[in-house]
């Protein structure tokens, strides 16, 4: 018997759209789906025609975190915790297109690492979110270094200290998503911000990505000096010429939507 199809994978408009979709478990991370999510994002990250990558989950929530009952049978069979995470995390975090997270409802523990790890992240206002690990007796840890960098500290520690819901408004209040819209806006939203990244070159995108997660890491003279030499390469680069090219022409260059 085939394994159940636990997330979907749809290209569309240079739009990759990945769908958690195990409804009946709120689109918890089970190994299958986390198995089948990293293929869906290896996918899209070596589809030429996918120009951004967007991961969202089956309504009504969009990830309910770890699969607790899968956890609980491997304890009592003594078997170690099974879950690839870790993998997904750092392929989102890392991913060389754009990633925005469409978060369609509830949001808990490792879901929360789903959305921490993407680029943009925006959200239904009715959405609600937890760090709820420490509630059942666990921590927060697998998904800190992808939320931690997003969370102002105090914001941080109130939550993943308490476990305690907080809502749309206040997630992007505290940093965690970039828009709360009306249920109804949603897909609106994800298209503007879809619109906007194809306007941007491809390989500038990536370069970008690369410098925002890299460069707070780095000495203010060594960053410095390497952001010189980047820059230097990209004002060199055949996309920098077209796009100065098509800057001068008064024309959208060649990889961006047309205006018409």
């Amino acid at each position: 018997m085939a394994a159940a199809e636990l997330v979907h994978y749809e290209l569309a408009g240079g739009v990759a759209t990945v769908t958690l979709d195990s409804p009946s478990n709120r689109n918890a991370l089970s190994s299958a789906l986390l198995g089948q999510l990293l293929d869906a994002l290896q996918r899209a990250g070596a589809d030429e025609a996918a120009r951004v990558v967007v991961l969202t989950g089956a309504d009504p929530a969009f990830c309910s975190g770890a699969d607790l009952a899968e956890q609980r049978a491997r304890n009592q069979a003594g078997a170690p915790t099974g879950f690839p995470l870790p993998e997904v995390l750092r392929w989102l975090w890392r991913a060389p297109k754009p990633v925005i997270c469409r978060v369609n409802g509830a949001a808990r523990a490792g879901g929360m690492g789903l959305i921490g790890a993407c680029d943009l992240a925006v959200a239904r206002e009715r959405a609600s979110f937890a760090f709820s690990e420490v509630r059942v007796g666990v921590v927060p840890a697998v998904i800190a270094p992808t939320c931690l960098p997003r969370l102002a500290p105090r914001a941080a520690a109130e939550y993943m200290l308490t476990g305690e819901v907080f809502d749309a408004r206040r997630a992007v209040e505290i940093g965690l998503l970039n828009r709360a819209v009306p249920d109804d806006g949603l897909d609106a939203e994800v298209a503007r911000y879809v619109e906007a990244l194809q306007r941007g070159g491809p390989e500038a995108l990536g370069h970008t990505k690369r410098v925002l997660r890299e460069l707070p890491a780095l000495d203010f003279d060594v960053a410095l000096d390497r952001m010189q030499e980047l820059s230097r390469e990209r004002f060199a680069s055949a996309e920098a010429l077209e796009g100065m090219r098509a800057f001068a022409e008064k024309r959208p260059p060649r990889w961006a939507p047309s205006d018409g």
